[in-house]
């Protein structure tokens, strides 16, 4: 049996207002990369092959885990939801974003929006699906240990794959995704099975409770 183990990038600079912004961990974001790099070493198996996206963020992540020989692929990119955010605005301007709060009702809006093509972003959503559920392909490799550093909608959108869940099951999959989280996929001749949603063991520390962010 082979296994797929994604992990989230640390926490980005939220307070950002575009992607480019956005792309960057913050002095939390570099511990907590350092942390899950420290628990790994000490507690996890030997990676046969390590994967991250090209962001900013994917990079310096999986640079604090500490391993060596990443290799880069851009299908690990998470969408670009200032982006679509930006055309959902327009879309619909009467739909509330103040503040985190709203994420749980925006977040499926502006992803059917989407999928249904009034907003288009920089791909499709049927496209972004593919380049997911092809990394995933590629990454299934019996008897090899696989780890993708990578982001929460990829995440989510890799538990909706196996799943088969619709989009406001997607979207409730996203809202708990835990900054250097661990999902783990089993690679199994009957296909993937998720083993593992949202662990944060290096974050499992009474002085390390503030250190659990989401975004």
């Amino acid at each position: 049996m082979g296994e797929i183990t994604l992990v989230r990038h640390g926490q980005a600079n939220s307070a950002a207002t575009d992607e480019a912004g956005y792309d960057k961990l913050t002095e939390l974001g570099h511990q907590q990369a350092r942390w899950l790099g420290e628990w790994m070493a000490a507690h996890d198996g030997a990676f046969d092959q390590v994967f991250a996206g090209t962001l900013r963020r994917q990079q310096e992540t999986a640079a604090g885990l500490g391993f060596g020989n990443v290799q880069t692929d851009a299908r690990l990119n998470e969408i670009t939801y200032y982006d679509l955010t930006a055309e959902m605005d327009a879309h619909a301007p009467d739909m509330k974003r103040d503040g985190p709060e709203d994420f749980a009702t925006h977040f499926p809006a502006t992803l059917t929006a989407w999928r249904d093509g009034h907003i288009k972003g920089t791909e499709s959503f049927d496209a972004f699906g593919q380049r997911v559920a092809d990394v995933l392909a590629e990454a299934a490799q019996p008897g090899k240990r696989i780890l993708c550093v990578t982001s929460g909608g990829v995440i989510a959108r890799a538990v909706a794959h196996i799943l088969h869940l619709d989009i406001p099951k997607m979207a409730q999959i996203a809202l708990p995704i835990l900054n250097t989280s661990v999902h783990r996929i089993h690679v199994t001749p009957h296909g993937p099975i998720l083993a593992t949603f949202n662990s944060a063991p290096h974050l499992d520390h009474a002085d390390r409770l503030t250190a659990r962010t989401n975004y």
